[in-house]
């Protein structure tokens, strides 16, 4: 199978976060990140114009889940380049741990695993895609 285009590289990174609310002001109010999206009170995501930042309430101790990472995203130029990435890494036996799927916010992504079990999701996110 053939290789689909080229990402427009990783500018997702999405963080577990146990102190959300102060998490969420170092990120707008100190580093000047903007609110893109807020979906429900225990999920935002920020932006500075080229890259997405999601934070998601953790809900155990991040000590017992070892990590604050949750997982890192490659931008696609595309939309159609969402379900060409899915095919293209299954057929070369990556693990998948979703199908492609549209968000509520018009971006459509997988989320599969690399071979050490980072979570990678390949996302078409329009705000950022128009920027590649």
């Amino acid at each position: 199978m053939t290789r689909p285009p080229a990402t427009g590289g990783m500018r997702h990174v999405a963080l577990y976060a146990e102190n959300f609310e102060a998490c969420e002001h170092f990120y707008t109010e100190l580093l000047a990140m903007q609110v893109e999206w807020r979906p429900d009170a225990d999920n935002v995501y920020l932006c500075s114009g080229n890259d997405n930042l999601a934070l998601h309430r953790a809900r155990e101790p991040l000590a017992e889940k070892g990590q604050h990472l949750d997982h890192i995203g490659f931008i696609l130029r595309a939309i159609e380049d969402v379900d060409s990435w899915y095919e293209f890494l299954k057929s070369h036996e990556v693990v998948m741990r979703t199908e492609p799927r549209t968000h509520r916010d018009g971006a459509r992504s997988f989320y599969c695993s690399d071979p050490d079990g980072t979570t990678v999701q390949m996302i078409y996110h329009p705000p950022i895609a128009d920027k590649c």
